[in-house]
């Protein structure tokens, strides 16, 4: 496991949709770093113009992060799926927690980024590769939102970990990511376009569950 210290994440964050059209927002006092602008807003709601989007550098997911499947499995996120219950009358709470569930679903429990190489923890074994980055796509999604994939291709046939990783964190241009979604497969990037379903999430492994909860309720 990395020894990364938490000013990894200190500096940075954004609003947070999901691939769906899914939208939340900032609205707490704890400090992720400098303002979003307007144009960072809006893009962390699936609302950007392609001009807008700017390469980015595997630094801005540098750290050691949690899945939060785990969380959301032992029942400690129930409230912020009651909470989007409550908002979104077309759905029941059982509803969203089985999106969740079914998005969240991973067995890679901790990831750790550091200097252009990624460790993946599964069931106490790490595979690890160095990255290099191949670029990102733009994609509209069925809500009629648009997202940013920023893709990475490990090229050593001898290591374990996925060949090809996706990030989405609903950031359009180089800032430090303060959670992010991830894409991972050995088939193709094209094959991971196409997965809207499962986007395993993930926050700085240094919060406790009760603050990754409390970030989600209020990011909604």
């Amino acid at each position: 496991m990395f020894l990364i210290t938490s000013s990894a994440y200190a500096d940075g964050t954004q609003a947070h949709n999901h691939d769906r059209g899914h939208t939340h927002e900032h609205g707490h006092g704890h400090s992720h770093g400098a303002p979003l602008t307007e144009t960072e807003l809006k893009a962390s709601q699936g609302v950007f113009s392609d001009s807008d989007v700017k390469d980015r550098p595997l630094t801005d997911w540098e750290g050691m992060w949690q899945s939060a499947y785990p969380i959301m499995l032992s029942g400690e996120m129930d409230p912020v799926f009651r909470k989007k219950a409550e908002k979104d009358k077309g759905k029941s709470f059982e509803e969203i927690k089985e999106y969740y569930k079914k998005g969240y679903a991973t067995d890679v429990a901790e990831l750790g980024i550091e200097n252009g190489l990624m460790e993946f923890h599964v069931d106490g074994k790490v595979s690890a590769c160095r990255y290099d980055y191949a670029g990102y796509k733009i994609l509209t999604y069925p809500s009629g939102k648009k997202g940013v994939r920023y893709l990475f291709e490990c090229k050593d046939a001898d290591s374990k970990a996925p060949k090809f990783v996706q990030f989405s964190d609903h950031t359009i241009a180089p800032r430090k990511s303060a959670h992010f979604h991830i894409f991972m497969g050995n088939r193709s990037q094209e094959q991971l376009f196409s997965e809207l379903d499962n986007w395993p999430t993930y926050f700085p492994y240094q919060l406790t569950s009760a603050q990754v909860v409390d970030d989600l309720l209020h990011h909604d």
